[in-house]
Parts: structure tokens; sequence; C-alpha cells
């Protein structure tokens, strides 16, 4: 099955289009994996759900995450880091690390991707914002692959 084909798919008995999900995973789930959830949640429009987690989740978001994300017009406070389960994967089209060595449970049928993305933990707003940038456009070209015929808004690069 192509990946246009799990897009498409009709949910089982119901003649509706299935929703793709992709979860992104990264240790401590308070930077790389929320920073693409929260940017894929915001261009998909409903085409495509996303979910964050980590092996070892923390406990709250990097705060030079959440106010770097706030600046451009993303609202960060729903996010809380979330451990990553075999379900999580197993209910997902697609699971995408983020660079962490990320170790996550293996589950057949489900595409693995990994992104090499530097760790915005710590770092100074022009690095966070660098950071941001280089998961935009990675997200973007995701949504492109998973729903090839949608329509993504403007970046928020381009608003912050």
């Amino acid at each position: 099955m192509t990946d246009t084909d799990l897009a498409t798919s009709p949910k089982a008995g119901t003649g509706e289009p299935d929703v793709p999900q992709v979860v992104f995973a990264c240790i401590r789930n308070g930077g790389r994996s929320v920073i693409s959830r929260v940017l894929t949640e915001h261009y998909a429009g409903g085409h495509v759900r996303a979910l964050s987690a980590g092996t070892q989740p923390g406990e709250h978001i990097h705060a030079e995450v959440a106010e770097v994300l706030e600046k451009l017009g993303l609202d960060t406070s729903g996010e809380q880091p979330k451990l990553l389960t075999h379900d999580t994967i197993a209910t997902s089209t697609m699971a995408i690390t983020l660079g962490c060595g990320e170790e996550c449970p293996y589950v057949p049928g489900v595409k693995y991707i990994d992104w090499p993305v530097a760790d915005p933990g710590g770092q100074d707003e022009a690095t966070v914002r660098a950071i941001i940038a280089d998961i935009d456009g990675r997200v973007r070209d995701l949504l492109i692959e998973l729903v090839p015929d949608i329509t993504l808004p403007a970046s928020v690069l381009q608003q912050g």
C-alpha cells in the first residue's frame, strides 16, 4: 500500500476516507516532537492527525520552544509530554523520530522515518527559530506527500 493509498483508504464499513495519523517521537517529548506536532496540526486543517510522545517524557515542554511557537501564533498551552506506547504507534500511519536516538517500538505496517533535527532545548531564540524553520519545511513536504491535493496555508515563519 502506498502513502497515497494510506491517505485515501476508506474507514472500515463507513465509506469515508481515512485520515492518516503521524506520531512524532523524541525521547523527552519537550521540543522537536512538539514543534512537529503543532506545525502538522496547524497546516493539515484536519486532513492529518498528529501526535507527539517520548519514551522518557519530561515534566513539561521546553519553555524556549513554547515561547517561539507562541510568537509565531501557535498555541502550546495544551502541550504536555506524553509516553510513547506500542498502541500509539500501532494506531498511526507513520512514526517519525527526530534525530534523538529514540528507540520506538516496532509495529509491522507502520512507516518509520528519522528526521535528523537539532535539539532546541536550552538554545537561544535565533537557534530555536532555525530549528522550527527546518521542521516547518519537513512538515510541509510530509503533508503534500500524505495528502497530495492539500492546499497549505502560508508558512507561520512568514508571519512571525
